[in-house]
């Protein structure tokens, strides 16, 4: 289904563990919403207590969509997400609904509302010799050739962020050309929806908190239990999958490696730095409005209901 123009879409974003589903699930008693998960882990099956999928009951209370889309060891790339994110956002306001896209993983939501740049594909190879040249040299080598090639870019990329320092060094190999001027050209181009951007920020030692006790709820619903089923059903540890935050740890921690103890004190330490990371992300969209937690669903109630105003015309059917 293609997407007509101006299309109303709500986006909630944040940090793990910063309450974006219990939000979705308090602004549903309001508003006839449906979730379109931005969470680049949620879409593999059997990734459901790690990744902090949805519980029936919430799916239940909001339609979830984008939720166990692949396998653990299947491709699934941020194309692959926006083309069935759009297809799943055309098919909610075909209903006369408020397709709501939720999560964290900021490439995914930036796909979807802005576009993906026409930049070239990556290529296996110029992959794999640019991370053997950052090996043989030590680290920082590629980063510091980024420095080189695509200053711009580099002011915007963490010096330890290996994977986009390699995709701009790939682009530039394939292209000749700059990622941040495909970017910049990319900026100019039309946005397929209206968006209502709203993030979620708790203070620092709240969100800290809030991310231990979720890690050690994890752990008490079973996570290495879920752990242990990936492997048992011959999923290779190294897959993409399972080398993400609370699956990897524990896998160390099941080939003998570490003590179990110390892989859940990773979790929790790995999961606040990615929450950093995240801010870090979200914060350089000056679109995105801040609140504390989902208590001051007020405010918000009171936001959406203007926003719907200014769009109401782009439903197929008036919601209210």
């Amino acid at each position: 289904m293609t997407v007509r123009e101006a299309s109303p879409l709500l986006v909630i974003c944040g940090p793990t563990a910063s309450g974006k589903t219990a939000l979705a699930v308090e602004l549903s008693r309001h508003f006839p919403i449906e979730v379109v998960s931005a969470d680049s882990r949620q879409v593999y099956r059997g990734l459901d207590i790690g990744t902090a999928k949805a519980t029936a009951a919430e799916r239940r209370q909001v339609p979830h969509h984008l939720l166990d889309v692949v396998a653990p060891d299947e491709e699934f790339s941020v194309a692959d997400f926006a083309s069935q994110a759009h297809g799943a956002i055309a098919d909610i306001l075909a209903r006369g609904r408020l397709p709501v896209l939720l999560g964290g993983t900021g490439l995914y939501l930036r796909a979807v509302t802005e576009g993906l740049v026409d930049a070239p594909t990556g290529d296996p190879t110029v992959r794999a010799e640019l991370l053997e040249r950052e090996g043989r040299e030590g680290p920082g080598t590629l980063f510091r050739l980024l420095q080189e090639v695509d200053p711009p870019l580099a002011q915007r990329i963490p010096p330890g962020d290996v994977t986009r320092t390699v995709r701009a060094l790939e682009v530039y190999r394939l292209s000749g050309r700059r990622l941040s001027d495909f970017q910049k050209e990319h900026a100019f181009a039309e946005r397929p929806y209206t968006t209502l951007k709203l993030g979620l920020a708790p203070p620092r030692e709240e969100l800290y908190q809030r991310i231990d006790q979720r890690v050690d709820g994890m752990m008490e619903q079973g996570l290495l239990a879920e752990v242990r089923g990936l492997l048992a059903r011959g999923y290779d540890p190294e897959c993409k999958a399972l080398r993400t935050i609370g699956y990897r740890e524990l896998i160390h921690h099941l080939r003998g490696e570490i003590p179990l103890a110390e892989a859940v004190s990773l979790i929790k330490r790995n999961s606040r730095h990615y929450a950093k990371r995240q801010l870090t992300w979200f914060r350089g969209d000056e679109a995105i409005i801040w609140v504390d937690s989902c208590s001051e669903s007020a405010k918000l109630q009171k936001l959406i209901e203007l926003f719907l105003l200014r769009t109401r015309s782009g439903y197929g059917q008036d919601p209210f």
